[in-house]
């Protein structure tokens, strides 16, 4: 069997995918369950209900004991970045084909400039780069990797309608490379929230990492397990508070990407009770899936292929705890931080930790790790599953009810869902470009049986049939109401829910997991903290 990318929708295609009817399923969205049929025409969500009545022609997808899902929204990935020396192994063709085949029909990737290099420059990459191969929908990020009264210029433009951006990303890490000074990160900030965008940040304390670097590598420290000791939880869970500290300075609303540890969540609970706009808090499939026990592995390919920053903790309960902070809105959403290395690449950093280029795979499995973590354990239910996948992140950036959910007049990018198909994760099948999983081995108990993008059938019945070039450039509006208005999702006096205990009598499909509906929290957690009210 070849990997070579269909160019053009091929005749099999054409006919059956115009018109889709999706019956005997049980709809999930974010705020809820409902047994419904949904047409699709044109790329479009036409109707949902019961007895509909669609024209002849129209394929049909039989989704009896199946559940009928959102198409998942990574809104973290890093296809086609050279950094650190090398290039990542998945293209846009390669990583939103695997996005595709886990369930996943949007991804938001990162524009990452040189410091120097014009924002609308790297912008302007970043889409020629993307436009002719995305086999899903995609939108962008844009990173602040340097200050002066020219970046703030094309910031301004960026969030134009002609460029359609509505969020930047500075770092609080990579010392020499990407990383802001406090003064220019709160003129960053402060530049978003005036603009109504969403800034986002890479927390982590560059300074005492590189100063720990340089302590671990004079004492012999060279292998990897130097980069987690590099930069523990506390270098983390600092640049969390001081992040926080300087967003609520400027009035800021503020989004965390890849939060790694307890101790980061901690931070940000207890940052979020004082913050006079929303904080966000996003989590990983790595984070969730794995541990950095594996940084001591005597074989330095393994070990290698799990470096990334923030770095995996050595702490075991930390996947539970995360997964716990996800189901209990502590943390908002998930990603991928798709960032993967071949081999060869990750090979740079033997004799030096600090040279390794970091990042790891989860654009394909995020959402099985997640469902087997979470769902398939009670921690969560199939309507916060959604939630924490999807949903949030297409209001967090203004694409919903676009993306994100299925309704009438939304597009047509649905994840059949069976919740008893079983599968091993390994390298060896998995459909991503790099020969490493850090998931390998791992059986997992559902996943996506049939993938539909913007109406068509790209994962039929198992069978991938991604079309290159198929998905299309998402502006994302600045101002978004879920962020900026009064329908936030995230604020320092926001409930805190927990799903109904696993003896509720309404199940999915016979299974041991509630439905979507919540009840306040009873149970103690580690993130457990006294909100004030205000």
């Amino acid at each position: 069997m070849t990997n070579a990318p269909v160019k053009k929708v091929p005749i099999h295609l054409q006919s059956s995918q115009n018109r889709l009817l999706i019956k005997n399923g049980r709809i999930v969205n974010d705020d809820g369950i409902e047994e419904a049929d949904v047409y699709i025409e044109d790329g479009i969500i036409k109707q949902v209900g019961r007895n509909l009545i669609i024209p002849g022609g129209t394929r049909t997808i039989d989704a009896a004991g199946k559940l009928v899902m959102p198409g998942g929204i990574d809104p973290h990935t890093h296809f086609e970045l050279e950094m650190m020396g090398a290039k990542t192994a998945d293209d846009f063709y390669k990583g939103t084909r695997a996005a595709v085949a886990g369930g996943t029909t949007t991804i938001i990737d990162f524009v990452l400039p040189e410091k120097g290099q014009s924002l609308l420059e790297a912008y302007a990459n970043w889409r020629e780069k993307a436009d002719n191969k995305v086999c899903c929908d995609y939108g962008l990020h844009v990173g602040v990797t340097w200050w002066s009264p020219a970046v703030q210029k094309e910031m301004k433009q960026l969030v134009s309608e002609q460029y359609g951006v509505n969020s930047f990303k500075m770092f609080m890490a990579y010392r020499n490379t990407w990383m802001l000074d406090d003064y220019d990160l709160y003129c960053a900030i402060e530049t978003c929230a005036e603009l109504k965008a969403l800034p986002q940040v890479h927390a982590e304390n560059g300074h005492i990492i590189a100063r720990n670097t340089e302590k671990l590598l004079a004492a012999g420290v060279t292998r990897p397990e130097g980069h987690q000791l590099s930069r523990d939880e506390e270098v983390e869970s600092e640049a969390v508070n001081r992040a926080c500290v300087i967003a609520n300075q400027a009035n800021s609303p503020l989004y965390i990407v890849h939060m790694m540890s307890k101790s980061a969540v901690r931070a940000l609970q207890l940052a979020r009770n004082k913050q006079k706009q929303p904080v966000y808090g996003e989590t990983l499939a790595a984070t969730v899936g794995t541990d950095g026990t594996h940084y001591r592995n005597s074989c330095f390919r393994h070990a290698a292929a799990h470096v990334l920053s923030p770095p995996l903790r050595p702490d075991p309960s930390t996947p539970q705890a995360m997964v716990e902070a996800l189901a209990d809105d502590h943390l908002q959403l998930i990603g991928s931080d798709n960032c993967t290395f071949h081999e060869k690449d990750k090979e740079i950093g033997k004799g030096n930790f600090s040279k390794i280029p970091n990042g790891v795979n989860g654009v394909e499995d995020r959402m099985t790790i997640l469902w087997q973590k979470g769902v398939n354990t009670g921690i969560m239910d199939p309507c916060r599953f959604v939630a924490v996948t999807s949903s949030s992140a297409a209001k967090i950036f203004n694409l919903w009810p676009q993306k994100g959910r299925v309704a009438v007049n939304s597009d047509a990018d649905i994840v059949v869902w069976d919740p008893r198909l079983e599968k091993t994760i390994t390298a060896a099948s998995h459909k991503q470009a790099v020969d490493f999983n850090i998931f390998e081995g791992q059986h997992v108990v559902g996943g996506p049986q049939y993938v539909i993008v913007n109406g068509r059938v790209c994962l039929d019945d198992g069978e991938l049939r991604v079309v290159e070039g198929l998905g299309k450039f998402l502006k994302t509006p600045i101002n978004s109401p879920y962020v900026y208005g009064e329908q936030n999702l995230s604020h320092g006096d926001h409930d805190l829910l927990e799903p109904l205990s696993r003896d509720s009598p309404d199940r999915v499909n016979g299974s041991s997991v509630p439905t979507g509906q919540w009840r306040a929290r009873e149970r103690e957690s580690y993130f457990s903290v006294t909100l004030t009210s205000r």
